[in-house]
C-alpha cells in the first residue's frame, strides 16, 4: 500500500530517461531525464556554453560517443523539488531526427540512466506528493483529449478540481470519527457520545456531496468518450440515408426494400468539435425472420443506452401505432423526431402532439440537414451545460465514491438501529479508506500499475 506520508518522502535511485515527444520526425524532439544522477548523466553528452542553471534554459551542442559534435540543442535543467517529478530533471531539446533522439537515448543510458516505464514520469510525480491520483488521471486525459472541451476538464481535474471538492468532504467525515472515538475513549472524563440522531444528521450532510459527484459520472463518461445518439424507426422511413447524410459519405447500405439494416452500423463522427458515435439501426417492427428479429433487439437495446435519439418517422405517411409508443418512451430524454422524405409528393409539415422536438428532413435532397445538425447540437449543448467544473471521468473514480457512499449507508442505517458506536466506526473508516483511494492516499500496487501503463512512454 501507498500512503501519503510515505508519498511525500518518495526518491528513487534510479534515474529514468525517454524520448517524451511523439514517434516521427518532426522540428523539435525531447529526451528528459529524471533522478538524483540526471544532471551527471547529461552533462558528458553536451556541450555547454554555460554551465547548467536551475530553472533556466541553456544552448549547448549535442556530442557523439568520439566528442564529434551531432546538433544543436536547448537544454533546461529542473532542480529537485522544483520539477515535474520533484526529482531533479534534464530536458534536452534538439531537431526531431529518430536517429538523432535515439542515438541521445543510448547515451544516457551507457551512462548510467534507465530507460522508463510507460507512464513513470507522472507515477513519480505521483509517489512525491507532486500530484494526487485525480491529478495523474488527468495528465492521461488531457493528453489523449480530441476536443477541446475535452481538455479544458481535464486541465480543471489536473488543477485539483475534484481534490479540492473532496478534502472538505473528507474533513467532516474524519471529524465525526474523531467525535465518536472521544466518546468511547474518554467516556471517565465526562466526554458523552454523541447521540444517535447528531450521528444520522452529520452522516446524511456528508452523503450528499458525494451523491451528487456521483451522479456526475453519467457526464464525466460523455466528456471523455463523446455522445452516443442512436438513429431509429421503422423500416424503409430513410435512418440509413439519415446516418449517410450526416456521416458525409455512404457508410450504411441504402435499397427500397424494407429491412436492409439487420445489424447496428455505427460510425464516430465530430459535430462542431464533439465526438459522437452514430449508431443506425434495424427497422423497428414485428418480423418473423430471426436475423432481422435479433437485430430489431438490438436496436432497442442501443435507442435505451443511446445519450441522444432521433426517431424517424415518414413525413407521407401517419405515425404508425409503433412510432407513438417509441415517442412515449422518448419522452424526458434528450431526443428528436425526424420527419423525413419532405421532398416526396404528398408530405407534409408534421408537428407532433408530444413534448418532443420535430425537425423535417429530405435525407435524399439533402434538405433539412443543416437544420438537424443544429437542433442536435443545442441537445448536446443543453447536457454539456448541466456539467460541473469537478465530475468524475472514469469507472474508478466513480466505484470509489460508490464504495464510500455504500459504507456510509450502513453507518447510518446501523445508527437508526442504535448499534453500539464501535460497530458504527467500522463502516465509517470504510469509508474513509474509500475516499483515500479515490485520491491516491491508500491505492494498491496494482492499480497504480494498472493506471499508469495507460501512459505513454516518456509522460
Amino acid at each position: 500500500m501507498c500512503d501519503s506520508n510515505s508519498n511525500s518522502g518518495f526518491f528513487s535511485e534510479d534515474t529514468i530517461v525517454a524520448i517524451s515527444t511523439p514517434p516521427g520526425r518532426g522540428g523539435i524532439g525531447i529526451v528528459r531525464l529524471s533522478g538524483p544522477a540526471a544532471r551527471t548523466i547529461a552533462e558528458p553528452l553536451l556541450k555547454l556554453r554555460h554551465p547548467l542553471a536551475p530553472g533556466q534554459a541553456r544552448f549547448a551542442e549535442v556530442l557523439d560517443s568520439t566528442g564529434e559534435i551531432l546538433d544543436e540543442a536547448v537544454v533546461t535543467y529542473f532542480q529537485s523539488p522544483h520539477s515535474y517529478t520533484s526529482e531533479d530533471v534534464v530536458e534536452i531539446a534538439a531537431h526531431g531526427s529518430p536517429v538523432l533522439l535515439d542515438q541521445l537515448l543510448r547515451q544516457c543510458a551507457a551512462n548510467g540512466a534507465r530507460l522508463a516505464e510507460p507512464g513513470e514520469f507522472t507515477q513519480r510525480a505521483f509517489l512525491s506528493g507532486r500530484l494526487d491520483l485525480t491529478q495523474a488521471e488527468a495528465v492521461h486525459d488531457l493528453i489523449e483529449s480530441t476536443t477541446l472541451h475535452q481538455a479544458r476538464i481535464a486541465a480543471q481535474q489536473l488543477g485539483g478540481s475534484l481534490s479540492r471538492q473532496i478534502t472538505p468532504i473528507k474533513q467532516q467525515l474524519i471529524s465525526l470519527i474523531a467525535a465518536m472515538e472521544a466518546g468511547i475513549d474518554f467516556a471517565e472524563d465526562d466526554i458523552d457520545l454523541l447521540p444517535q440522531a447528531q450521528i444520522i444528521t452529520q452522516i446524511a450532510a456528508i452523503e450528499a456531496p458525494l451523491t451528487a459527484l456521483e451522479h456526475s459520472f453519467s457526464y464525466g463518461r460523455i466528456v471523455r468518450e463523446g455522445f452516443s445518439m442512436a438513429i431509429v424507426g421503422r423500416p424503409n422511413v430513410g435512418k440509413s440515408s439519415l446516418f449517410n447524410c450526416l456521416v458525409e459519405r455512404d457508410r450504411a447500405i441504402v435499397t427500397a426494400s424494407p429491412g436492409t439494416t439487420r445489424d447496428l452500423v455505427t460510425e464516430r463522427v465530430s459535430l462542431d468539435g464533439i465526438p459522437v458515435e452514430l449508431i443506425d439501426t434495424a427497422g423497428l417492427r414485428d418480423s418473423a425472420d430471426e436475423a432481422e428479429s435479433i437485430g430489431i433487439q438490438k436496436s432497442r437495446e442501443a435507442m435505451s443506452e443511446a445519450d441522444i435519439v432521433l426517431l424517424v418517422l415518414d413525413a407521407t405517411a401517419a405515425p404508425h401505432e409503433e412510432d407513438k409508443a417509441t415517442a412515449a418512451a422518448l419522452v424526458g430524454r434528450p431526443s428528436l423526431i425526424v420527419y423525413n422524405k419532405q421532398d416526396l409528393e404528398h408530405s407534409q409539415s408534421q408537428t407532433w402532439e408530444g413534448a418532443l422536438q420535430v425537425v423535417g428532413t429530405s435525407a435524399l435532397m439533402g434538405s433539412g440537414i443543416p437544420e438537424l445538425r443544429r437542433a442536435i447540437l443545442s441537445l448536446m449543448t443543453k447536457v454539456v451545460s448541466n456539467i460541473e467544473t469537478a465530475v468524475l471521468t472514469n469507472r474508478r473514480q466513480q466505484q470509489s465514491i460508490s464504495d464510500a457512499l455504500q459504507a456510509l449507508n450502513q453507518a447510518r442505517r446501523a445508527a437508526a438501529e442504535i448499534i453500539p458506536h464501535e460497530m458504527i466506526l467500522l463502516d465509517l473508516y470504510e469509508a474513509l479508506r474509500a475516499l483515500d483511494a479515490f485520491t491516491g492516499s491508500t491505492t494498491t500496487d496494482d492499480i497504480l500499475n494498472l493506471i499508469f501503463t495507460k501512459f505513454c512512454i516518456g509522460k
